[in-house]
């Protein structure tokens, strides 16, 4: 892997726990916005967008079963983060996004 790769959920889902309703995710959400506004800095990542029902097999294939919380930012030189306070932090360092305001 010579890029980094950026896991995210697909944009709506069903929850098979709560039948007839429509779902997103709000750290996905707050990362495809960064894609959306910074262009130009996302041109740098590989984003790969997965279904919402376990088990994500592309994404326990690069960082294990247990880390299938999304989104999940994957280093071309190995590690990740997928806590999101760590992953916006990773985007601006590794990638030039702006930092989020405290």
């Amino acid at each position: 892997m010579t890029r980094d790769r950026l896991y995210l959920l697909d944009r709506e889902f069903d929850d098979a726990v709560l039948p007839g309703r429509s779902f997103y995710c709000k750290d996905c959400v707050t990362v495809e916005g960064l894609l959306a506004l910074f262009p130009e800095q996302a041109k740098a990542l590989d984003v790969i967008r997965v279904p919402y029902p376990r088990p994500r097999a592309q994404v326990v294939e690069a960082i294990g079963e247990e880390n299938q919380n999304l989104p999940a930012l994957v280093f071309a030189g190995g590690g990740f983060v997928n806590e999101i306070e760590a992953l916006l932090a990773a985007l601006h360092t590794r990638h030039g996004f702006p930092e989020r305001h405290p």
